[in-house]
C-alpha cells in the first residue's frame, strides 16, 4: 500500500519494509505455532486415553487377584485345610526414633534405608538380605506389608520425585515419564503398580520416589520401647501398618 502527494509528486509507502517484514515473519510464527499446539494437544489426548486403558487394566488384574485369594481361602476351608498366602514381597517401614542412643550399626542401616528422620517412611523390597536388615534395626522402626489403598494413598498425598538429585513434586505425569519413560513407567498410575507389585523395574521406580515425610500418629503411639506385640510400636505389624499409615498420612 502506498500514498501518494500530489503536491510535491512524491509516493510515500503506508508502512515502513522494516515492518511489513515484521508483520509477515509474526503471522508465520503463529501460523507455525498454531499447527504445533494442535499436534501437541492431539498427542497428549491420544495418551491421556492410554494411560487409562492401562490403569483400567491394572485395576482389572487387583481385583482378579483377590477374588482368587478369596477363592482360594474358601476352598481351603471347604476341605478342611487352612489356606497360608504367599509371603509378602512388599513392606513399607517407618522411622520411630530420633538419633538419640543409637548403636552404629542399626544408624547405618537406617541410612542406607533413607530413613535419616523421625516419622520417614520408605517402601522396601523383602528379600534374605533386607529381612536381615529389619531384624538389626527393629527396635528404631516399624515395618508391615501394606494394601493397595495404603501404597496409593501414599504416592498421591505424601510422593516426591528426585530429578537430578532435587526433591520434585510429583503435580503431573511428565514428571514421571521425563525420570521413568525408558522403563515403560509414564504415568502415576504405571508407579503404583510398579511399587505395590514389586516389578522388574521395582528398583529404579523406587529410587525415583523421595523417601515419605509423614505426620505424627494421631491419637498418639502406645510405648516405643517396646514391640507391636507386646503393647508396644516398634517391629513387625505385617498388615496392621495399614492402620498407623493411615493415622500417619
Amino acid at each position: 500500500a502506498v500514498v501518494s502527494t500530489q503536491s510535491t509528486g512524491m509516493v510515500v509507502p503506508a508502512k515502513p519494509a522494516s515492518l511489513l517484514k515484521k508483520e509477515a515473519r509474526a503471522a508465520e510464527l503463529a501460523a507455525k505455532n498454531a499447527t504445533s499446539s494442535k499436534k501437541l494437544a492431539a498427542l497428549k489426548a491420544a495418551r491421556r486415553k492410554e494411560i487409562v486403558k492401562k490403569t483400567a487394566k491394572y485395576y482389572k488384574q487387583y481385583e482378579a487377584a483377590d477374588k482368587e485369594e478369596i477363592r482360594l481361602a474358601r476352598e481351603a476351608k471347604a476341605n478342611g485345610n487352612f489356606y497360608v498366602p504367599a509371603e509378602a514381597r512388599l513392606a513399607l517401614v517407618i522411622r520411630l526414633r530420633g538419633v538419640n542412643n543409637i548403636p552404629p550399626k542399626p544408624r547405618k542401616i537406617m541410612k542406607l534405608m533413607r530413613l535419616r528422620q523421625i516419622n520417614n517412611a520408605v517402601f522396601i523390597k523383602l528379600n534374605k538380605a533386607s529381612k536381615e536388615m529389619l531384624r538389626i534395626a527393629e527396635p528404631y522402626i516399624t515395618f508391615g506389608y501394606p494394601n493397595l489403598k495404603t501404597v496409593r494413598e501414599l504416592i498421591y498425598k505424601r510422593g516426591f520425585g528426585k530429578i537430578n538429585g532435587q526433591r520434585v513434586a510429583i503435580n503431573d505425569n511428565t514428571v514421571i515419564e521425563q525420570a521413568l519413560g525408558k522403563y515403560g513407567i509414564v504415568s502415576i498410575e504405571d508407579l503404583i503398580h510398579e511399587i505395590f507389585t514389586v516389578g522388574p523395574h521395582f528398583k529404579q521406580a523406587n529410587n525415583f520416589l523421595w523417601h515419605f515425610k509423614l505426620s505424627c500418629a494421631k491419637g498418639g503411639l502406645k510405648k516405643i520401647n517396646n514391640h507391636y506385640v507386646e503393647g508396644g510400636d516398634f517391629g513387625n505389624r505385617e498388615h496392621f501398618i495399614n492402620n498407623i499409615t493411615r493415622r500417619m498420612n
